[in-house]
C-alpha cells in the first residue's frame, strides 16, 4: 500500500517535558492522596492525636509525607474524616488543588470496605477492569488505601498491601468502612473523558507509581489504551483516532452512526492505541487527523511528540511529484517550513485533493503494517481508513480507504 522500506518507529516518551529552564516539580496522584486521607482518618478514629502530617508507602516502597489539611471525628467516635489537598507539581492536572477527603467508620466485622462518595465516578460500562456500578478507584489505588489504613491499624509500617479481608484492628478484630470522596468531582470530571468511559458522576481515582509526571503523557497514553478497551468492552468493532479535539468534533460529523465510545483523541500515542486495538482483535480503525501528524505517521513514525519527531516536508516533496507536480513545486514544498505550509501550497496549485490522498494513503500503509507487526504474524488484522481534514477539523480534504459504517 505505502513505501514498505520505510522503517516504523515509536520513539520512547521524552523523561522530562521542559518548557523552562529548571526541571519540572512532579505531583501525587488521587490515588495516593487518598490513601494519605486514608490513613490520617483512621489513626484519629482509633483515638489518637494527629500530628499535621502522615507517611504513605507508593507502590515503588518509597515512602513519602502528606500535610494533612482538615480533620474531623464524630461526637460518638465512630467516624472521623481527613482531607488532603492534591498538589499536581507543575502538571496542568483538573484535579490539582482538590480537596480529597477520606470518612473512615467502624465495621462490626474484620475487613476494609471501601466505596467512593461525592465528587467520584460510579463505573457504568466494562473494560476499566473496574466492577459495574462501583466507585472508580483504580486498583492500584486501592492497594495503597489498604495498605495505608492497615498501617494505622498496626501503628507499623508495612512491607505491602494485606489482604483487604483482613484488615482489623488487633485489640478489637473490628474492620473499617473507608468513603473517599471529592468535593467538586463532579464539575472537575466534566473536562476528562470519564462520561465517555462511562464513569459517571465525578472523578476517577488513579495512579499506578503514585507519582504525577509532568504534562502527564504517561497518563494521556495510559487513558487512551484504556479508552481503546472500553470501547472493545461495548462489542464495537471501529476505533476512530482523532488527534484533538477539533477533529473529533470534525470526525463526529463525518461518521455520525458511530457511538462516542468509537472516538478516542489519541493525541501522539497512535502505536500504543494500535498496539491495544489489536490486542482486543479490532478490525478497522479509522484515523482523523490534520496534514501534520499526517505526516510523520506517513514517515512511519507512531509516538509523535513534538520531541521525538519532526515533520519530513522531503517526503510531502515527493507527494507532489507523485501526484504530477512540476518541479518547481515540488522543490517548495520539500523546503516549505511547516505541513501547513506545504498544503497552503497543495491548496493555491490546485493539488490538494490528490495530494491529500496520497499522504492518506501512505499513512494507512503504515496504521496497517504496524498493526501486522502487532499481531506476529505478517497481516494486519486491521483495515485503516484516514481522513484528511483541513484547520478548522470538520472540512474533509483526502480520504483513503472505505468510510466506517456501522452494522445495522
Amino acid at each position: 500500500m505505502s513505501d514498505d522500506s520505510r522503517e516504523l518507529r515509536e520513539p520512547d516518551l521524552p523523561r522530562t517535558m521542559k518548557v523552562r529552564q529548571k526541571a519540572l516539580r512532579t505531583g501525587w496522584t488521587t490515588g495516593t492522596c487518598a490513601s494519605a486521607a486514608a490513613k490520617a482518618a483512621t489513626l484519629l478514629l482509633r483515638g489518637e492525636e494527629l500530628p499535621g502530617y502522615v507517611e504513605v508507602a507508593l507502590p515503588s516502597g518509597n515512602r513519602v509525607t502528606f500535610r494533612v489539611e482538615e480533620t474531623g471525628v464524630d461526637t460518638g467516635r465512630d467516624r472521623a474524616r481527613a482531607v488532603v489537598v492534591k498538589d499536581a507539581g507543575d502538571d496542568p492536572d483538573v484535579t490539582h488543588g482538590a480537596h480529597i477527603t477520606a470518612d473512615v467508620s467502624w465495621r462490626d466485622e474484620p475487613g476494609l470496605d471501601l466505596d467512593g462518595g461525592e465528587g467520584v465516578g460510579v463505573v457504568t460500562k466494562p473494560g476499566l477492569g473496574l466492577e459495574l456500578g462501583g466507585p472508580a478507584i483504580n486498583p492500584v489505588p486501592r492497594k495503597m488505601i489498604t495498605q495505608a489504613v492497615a498501617e494505622a491499624l498496626a501503628d507499623a509500617p508495612l512491607d505491602g498491601p494485606p489482604d483487604p479481608r483482613a484488615v482489623a484492628d488487633p485489640a478489637t478484630g473490628r474492620g473499617v468502612r473507608v468513603v473517599i470522596s471529592v468535593p467538586d468531582g463532579e464539575r472537575m470530571a466534566r473536562k476528562t473523558t470519564n462520561k465517555r468511559l462511562g464513569i459517571l458522576g465525578g472523578i476517577s481515582i488513579l495512579g499506578t507509581t503514585g507519582i504525577v509526571r509532568p504534562f502527564s503523557t504517561a497518563s494521556w497514553r495510559a487513558s487512551v489504551e484504556q479508552a481503546v478497551s472500553v470501547m472493545a468492552a461495548q462489542g464495537e468493532t471501529t476505533l476512530v483516532l482523532c488527534t484533538g479535539g477539533r477533529t473529533e468534533k470534525g470526525a463526529m460529523k463525518l461518521l455520525p452512526r458511530l457511538p462516542e465510545v468509537c472516538f478516542v483523541e489519541v493525541g501522539d500515542f497512535t502505536g500504543a492505541a494500535l498496539r491495544r486495538a489489536v490486542e482486543h482483535g479490532l478490525t478497522q480503525v479509522v484515523f482523523v487527523g490534520m496534514a501534520g501528524k499526517l505526516t510523520k505517521l506517513a514517515s512511519g513514525v507512531l509516538m509523535t511528540h513534538y520531541t521525538r519527531s519532526r515533520v519530513d516536508t522531503g517526503l510531502l516533496g515527493e507527494i507532489t511529484t507523485a501526484m504530477g507536480g512540476p518541479p518547481e513545486l515540488a522543490e517548495q514544498v520539500a523546503a516549505a517550513n511547516t505541513a501547513r505550509h506545504a498544503y497552503e501550497l497543495w491548496e493555491a496549485a490546485g493539488l490538494l485533493g490528490p495530494c491529500g490522498r496520497e499522504l492518506c494513503r501512505r499513512v494507512a500503509g503504515v496504521l496497517e503494517r504496524f498493526a501486522a507487526e502487532a499481531a506476529g504474524d505478517g497481516r494486519s488484522p486491521i483495515a485503516a481508513q484516514v481522513v484528511l481534514v483541513d484547520f478548522t477539523g470538520e472540512r474533509m480534504v483526502g480520504m483513503f480507504g472505505r468510510m466506517a459504517r456501522r452494522p445495522r
